[in-house]
C-alpha cells in the first residue's frame, strides 16, 4: 500500500517509516500538516497515518478536510489523547482507528493490515486474482503451489498492479505509486523494474500476466481460464 505518514517528531517518525517500508509499503513521511494536505491533493493513498498533535494543521483537522473532499482511504490516528471524548472527536472527524502514543510498532503493523483488508481483493493476508496470490506479510507470489520471493520494490509494483487489475497504468502513475515522494527514479527505472518482476513471475509461470501497452504503460491481465 502507499501510505502517508504524518508525524512531527523525527524520533518517532523514522522508526515507524522504517518498519512500514520493511513490510513492503511505500511510505511518504512528512512532519507538517500543510505538506500533508498538499500531498493529498497531488497523490492517491491507500492509507493515512496521522499524528493528532501537529503544529499549524493538526491530524484531526487534516482528516476532517480529507473526508469533506470525499477522500475514501482509511485513516489511522496517532494520539497521546486517550479519553473517551478525545477518541470520539477523532472518530467523528472521519478516522477509522487510533493508536495511543508511544506507538508499539508490532501493533501498528497489525492495525495497518486490518485496515488493508477492506480491499475487495483481500483474502486473509493475501491479494488474489485468479490463480495468482500475493502474500502481503511475507512478500511472496504464489501460483499453483509454486512460490517466489520478491524484493521490496518488486512487491510494491506487484501489489499496485494487483490492486488495479485490467487497467493500463502509465509509467508516471507507477513512479508516483512505487517511489517515495521526493525521490527521483532514473528515466528507465520503471522499465527495469517491470523486467525484474517478469523474471520473478517466470518462476511461477506467470510472466505473461504483465502486458506492455505500446505508448501507454503496463497492464496486469488475467489470462483466459484463470478467473
Amino acid at each position: 500500500m502507499r501510505i502517508l505518514l504524518l508525524e512531527d517528531d523525527p524520533e518517532q517518525l523514522e522508526p515507524l517509516q522504517a518498519a512500514l517500508q520493511e513490510s513492503g509499503h511505500v511510505v511518504d513521511p512528512v512532519r507538517e500538516g500543510e505538506t500533508a494536505a498538499w500531498l493529498l491533493e497531488e497523490k492517491s493513498y491507500d492509507l493515512l497515518i496521522l499524528d493528532w498533535m501537529v503544529p499549524l494543521q493538526s491530524g484531526v483537522q487534516l482528516c476532517r478536510q480529507y473526508r469533506q473532499k470525499k477522500g475514501a482511504a482509511p485513516v489511522l490516528m496517532l494520539t497521546a489523547k486517550d479519553t473517551t471524548q478525545d477518541v470520539v472527536q477523532g472518530l467523528d472527524a472521519g478516522a477509522d482507528d487510533y493508536l495511543v502514543k508511544p506507538v508499539d510498532v508490532v501493533e501498528l503493523l497489525a492495525r495497518v493490515r486490518a485496515l488493508g483488508r477492506r480491499s475487495p481483493e483481500w483474502r486473509e493476508d493475501t491479494l488474489a486474482l485468479g490463480s495468482l496470490q500475493l502474500h502481503l506479510t511475507s512478500l511472496r507470489v504464489e501460483r499453483h503451489g509454486q512460490e517466489v520471493q520478491l524484493s521490496g520494490k518488486e512487491f510494491q509494483l506487484m501489489e499496485y498492479l494487483m490492486r488495479h487489475p485490467e487497467q493500463v497504468m502509465s509509467r508516471g502513475q507507477i513512479e508516483q505509486s512505487v517511489w517515495e515522494w521526493g525521490s527521483e527514479p532514473e528515466s528507465n527505472a520503471v522499465t527495469a523494474l517491470v523486467r525484474r518482476l517478469r523474471l520473478r513471475l517466470k518462476e511461477v509461470e506467470a510472466q505473461e500476466w504483465i502486458e506492455s501497452v505500446y505508448g501507454q504503460g503496463y497492464r496486469l491481465r488475467i489470462p483466459p481460464g484463470e478467473t
